[in-house]
C-alpha cells in the first residue's frame, strides 16, 4: 500500500516538474519527509496526504492505492 502511494506521489511530482524541495514547501512539510514518503519508509497521516494532494493538484483519492 505504501509503495503504491509512494509511486503515485513521485510520478505526479515529476509530471508537474517539481523537486522534492518544492513539493515539501507547497505541502508545508520537511523535504526529508517527502523523501521518506517517496521511498515508502514513512507512513503519512491523513492530514499530510491531503496536503500533498493539494500541492500536487489532485484529489487525495487519486493518490490512494487501487
Amino acid at each position: 500500500m505504501l509503495s503504491d502511494f509512494a509511486a503515485k506521489v513521485r510520478n505526479r511530482r515529476n509530471a508537474l516538474g517539481l523537486t522534492q524541495e518544492e513539493l515539501a514547501e507547497k505541502a508545508n512539510c520537511h523535504v526529508n519527509y517527502i523523501g521518506g514518503i517517496e521511498r515508502a519508509t514513512r507512513n503519512p497521516s491523513l492530514t499530510i496526504i491531503i496536503s500533498i494532494a493539494k500541492a500536487l493538484e489532485v484529489p487525495s483519492k487519486e493518490l490512494m492505492p487501487n
